[in-house]
């Protein structure tokens, strides 16, 4: 519920905005405005931007060959996502890497992390090449940390210049030594300008535990949203806050577009300074029409940080360029539940990286089961003659709005999942070949998963809201059986 009034919210106040703007646009200000550096410092202090020359040469090298190495064995899919109660299929392609166990949800849609290299988990993959892609990702990972942390702590005390000059590091040093010797010399110099409790809070918002890789080739788009505010052109990602991260967390990414040399300039009209040749990030002030835009150019191997509570006050787009792009997207997702139904969804598709799931998902089925079997003892109990009224009373209270939530999601999934599998070419015909077979096998496993999991355990009992059962769990069964 909290969700969809969220949702119904932000659309309330795009409309009015559009309404407010009518024909005309918004400016914005890209790198060649007189004002730009100035608007940046005060609108949009909290974004850090870090050029391709300022990063260690082998941590491109490794991170770059990682992301064509997963391109290469097929490990990147667009997503079937909901949006106002309609599926789409996104146009970028994507795949979650990160911590062991780590999902992220965004648009309602769970995605699970193919797991890269950790102390004590026996991670099987499919290729040698995947282990490294993953191994480079992890480094690229723990680099962003420290430079995030570097970046709050920079924010956040006057001698900003002072730690920037003694974190000064030889670029031809072993890469590897060298994030060792930085985190160090982070970890020493903490205490000198925030307290233990502050250095702590400062780590867990700056702690990636995942990244979401995204990739994109816009020549093979037949068609992209415009930028309906500002007028910046092509949106590859329309205007958005991250979702379900960990408040006050920043989020880092890593941008790689696939071209030999600098773009040249497009021989096309340049939109308000902004070149449509080359991919750029915006930025805006949420719900604002007062403040101008940013428009940032992204070369091969930038970086930019969005720090402390920027990702809640401002929204964020991607806006295309004309060649294929990568970008690795750092984030300290917060993890929640509702994962069975999503991963039987998402289906075989892992299985192209490793199969480190399908034994912590078994075990998670297993433990569902083992709680729906308590819930259907809960219940009889409750439902015998020798319990007086306030005794189920007492019981039933506590479990009636979860029963109640959990069968208006099956229904919702039930729903969706018949209308993907009934109807498949509306949602699913832009995707490759392979991916329209493998999101139509998706949507079968997910409708035959929930359907003999809830036949299994006799998950139809329905509670009406005088606390009086009116179906026991083998009568349940008996009438989803008959369904």
């Amino acid at each position: 519920m909290k969700r969809r009034a969220g949702e119904r919210e932000k659309e309330m106040k795009k409309k009015k905005l559009l309404e407010e703007l009518g024909e005309s646009r918004l400016p914005y200000m890209t790198l060649g405005d007189a004002g730009f550096h100035q608007l940046w410092k005060t609108k949009y202090s909290k974004l850090i931007f870090r050029k391709s020359d300022a990063i260690p040469e082998e941590l491109h090298r490794v991170v770059q060959e990682g992301f064509l190495t997963l391109r290469k064995h097929d490990c990147f899919f667009q997503d079937l996502v909901r949006i106002k109660g309609k599926d789409f299929v996104t146009p970028v392609s994507r795949i979650l890497i990160g911590n062991p166990g780590c999902t992220y949800k965004y648009l309602n849609t769970r995605l699970f992390t193919v797991p890269w290299p950790t102390e004590g988990y026996e991670i099987k993959y499919c290729s040698p090449q995947i282990h490294d892609a993953c191994k480079a990702l992890i480094k690229l990972n723990d680099y962003l940390h420290i430079e995030a942390v570097q970046a709050l702590q920079g924010q956040n005390s006057s001698e900003t210049k002072e730690t920037k000059d003694s974190l000064v590091i030889d670029r031809e040093q072993n890469f590897d030594a060298s994030i060792k010797e930085k985190g160090s010399v982070l970890k020493d110099q903490s205490s000198c300008y925030v307290s233990d409790d502050d250095y702590t809070s400062l780590k867990n918002r700056t702690s990636f535990n995942l990244t979401l890789l995204n990739y994109m080739d816009p020549l093979q788009m037949l068609y992209l949203k415009q930028e309906p505010y500002f007028g910046m052109g092509n949106m590859a990602v329309s205007w958005h806050h991250d979702e379900n991260l960990v408040a006050r967390s920043t989020v880092a990414v890593y941008s790689y577009s696939c071209e030999g040399s600098a773009v040249e300039e497009s021989n096309e009209q340049i939109l308000n300074g902004r070149d449509p040749a080359v991919w750029h990030v915006g930025l805006k002030v949420a719900w604002d029409i007062e403040t101008p835009g940013l428009a940032i150019p992204l070369h091969q191997g930038d970086c930019y940080l969005m720090l402390d509570d920027l990702n809640m006050t401002h929204q964020h787009c991607v806006l295309a360029g004309f060649l294929p792009r990568f970008s690795s997207t750092h984030r300290v997702a917060d993890v929640e539940f509702e994962w069975l139904r999503q991963f039987w969804f998402q289906g075989k598709r892992y299985l192209k990286c490793t199969d480190w799931w399908l034994k912590p998902m078994a075990r998670l089925e297993e433990f569902w089961r083992k709680m729906e079997v308590m819930t259907s003892l809960v219940l009889c109990e409750v439902g015998k003659e020798d319990q007086t009224v306030e005794q189920r009373n007492e019981t039933i209270s506590c479990l009636l709005l979860v029963l109640i939530e959990r069968q208006k999601l099956r229904k919702e999934w039930t729903a969706s999942s018949s209308h993907q599998l009934d109807e498949p070419s509306q949602v699913t015909h832009s995707l490759p070949s392979k991916q329209k077979c493998n999101s139509i096998q998706r949507t079968d496993s997910c409708r035959l998963w929930m359907y003999t999991q809830e036949l299994h355990i006799g998950c139809f009992m329905l509670v009406d809201i005088n606390f009086s059962i009116l179906y026991p769990p083998t009568q349940a069964c008996t009438i989803g059986l008959k369904r």
